[in-house]
């Protein structure tokens, strides 16, 4: 730069700590940041002050989401409920899937979940049960529910449930079928009552209120979808893909007599359009719940459940002042600390950070340090190289540093910013001037995490950002 300036950094009560020789390594860009000598180049750390809050969660529920299930008692965070809503459809409408009605025998129904991941103590036993959505619900297939909707109602007594140990759900387990041997494994299998399986036998394909495989809009008419509840019990979530279509459908297994000829078969109905919701709940409890209401603006532990949870809101004053520097490395750096029950209850996928309007109202993106994008339609971000995930030294880096060098040199406005373990983030970008999607983890309630606060004693640990600088 031409101009230079006049600057008495000693002078200003900056809250950082003093300048040090040590050069703490980075993975990215270490190669580029000149060495640390107190002469020409300096590395500091400037508190951030944290604050754990209650966030509202208002994400949806995509056609493409793992559903969660389960109940979970934290001793640390508290409890979490998930429970899952979703219709079916049958795959051929003007085609009857019972071929002799009059002659119809069934043998089973079963309801198959296609299992895919799990969350907490995999040894305790789950209890899903299974009623029929009411058609009076408002449930439908155009919507797009959030996970905070309140519960859907049923008819009906419990179609049936299904008690089973989580780790056990990989194991295979052999079905006879006929004269056919199978062996599944990620599967809920949960029989139904047999007289769900008459009903949908006793549908026609006619253009009349019991023409169930006329259209779908005339089988929703006469069967809304199915409502699966967990019991408040056990202490895992399990997560379904009620769109695989392979592992989860209803099947209804019969026999039927056609020509003096007596054969076994089934008829299977799909998850296979929109319609799906999931309702997923927390209730604060032990350290998390003190946390939230303690009434200290700088907290010195940050508690972070994966969403729908709380976020914890950050400031960094000293920026208000840091003038007349070139940033060569600017990271915010947080630690995990230990916490009840860890090793059941583990880290979320990933740990997401942006920075918030003063009235609340709109979420930014570190657009020069966290954003890749191929057109000016979508952005999305590295996460990589801005940071969330842990790293093998035990910390979270988010590298910030073009963002906290347009702040020193523009004297932008020092925003407070923000931790939180979202599913999508729905930020504002200034530099393309429009709103889009992050996608962050791919499962709700899925982890939570501690990390040391701006106020955590031990400073080795304790929230800070890390700057290395030169003086102008």
């Amino acid at each position: 730069m031409h101009q230079r300036f006049t600057i008495a950094l000693l002078g200003i009560a900056f809250a950082f700590s003093s300048c040090t020789r040590i050069n703490e390594a980075t993975d990215l860009g270490g190669d580029l940041i000149p060495p640390v000598d107190n002469i020409n180049t300096f590395e500091t750390f400037l508190t951030v002050e944290a604050n754990n809050r209650t966030a509202v969660d208002s994400t949806k529920v995509y056609f493409s989401d793992d559903l969660a299930l389960g109940h979970i008692n934290d001793p640390e965070f508290g409890l979490i409920h998930a429970d899952a809503y979703f219709n079916i459809s049958h795959p051929n409408y003007f085609i009857y899937p019972y071929f002799n009605r009059d002659s119809v025998k069934i043998d089973s129904v079963i309801l198959s979940l296609s299992y895919q991941a799990s969350y907490g103590d995999t040894n305790s036993f789950n209890t899903l049960r299974v009623y029929e959505i009411a058609q009076n619900a408002g449930f439908n297939d155009t919507t797009l529910y959030k996970y905070n909707q309140s519960a859907f109602a049923t008819v009906g007594p419990e179609l049936g449930r299904k008690t089973f140990q989580v780790k056990k759900l990989t194991d295979s387990i052999q079905f006879i079928r006929k004269r056919d041997t199978l062996k599944i494994a990620n599967s809920i299998r949960i029989p139904l009552d047999s007289n769900l399986g008459r009903r949908l036998v006793n549908y026609d394909t006619s253009n009349t209120a019991n023409g169930g495989y006329r259209n779908d809009s005339l089988f929703k008419s006469l069967f809304r979808g199915f409502a699966v509840r967990a019991d408040a019990a056990g202490n895992a979530l399990v997560y379904i893909s009620p769109t695989d279509v392979l592992k989860s459908k209803l099947t209804v297994y019969f026999r039927y007599t056609k020509a003096g000829i007596t054969d076994t078969t089934q008829a299977d109905y799909f998850h296979a359009t929109g319609g799906q919701a999931n309702l997923v709940t927390r209730t604060p409890g032990g350290n998390w719940a003190n946390y939230l209401n303690n009434g200290i603006p700088n907290d010195d532990k940050i508690y972070l459940p994966a969403s729908p949870g709380s976020l914890a809101q950050l400031r960094i004053p000293a920026l208000d002042t840091f003038r007349n520097v070139v940033v060569h490395r600017a990271e915010l750096i947080a630690s995990p600390l230990p916490s009840l029950q860890s090793g059941t209850f583990g880290y979320p996928l990933g740990v997401f950070m942006d920075r918030i309007s003063p009235n609340g109202d709109t979420a930014y993106t570190f657009d020069s340090d966290m954003l890749i994008t191929n057109n000016f339609s979508s952005f999305t971000y590295d996460i990589n190289s801005f940071g969330g995930q842990l790293r093998t030294d035990s910390s979270y880096r988010f590298n910030v540093t073009r963002y906290i060098q347009s702040l020193v040199t523009q004297r932008l406005r020092n925003d407070s910013l923000r931790f939180y373990v979202p599913i999508r983030a729905f930020l504002y970008s200034p530099t393309y001037q429009f709103r889009n999607q992050i996608f962050v983890t791919d499962r709700v309630a899925y982890g939570r995490i501690v990390l040391a606060g701006g106020n955590y004693p031990d400073a080795t640990k304790r929230l800070r950002l890390r700057l290395v600088y030169s003086k102008l």
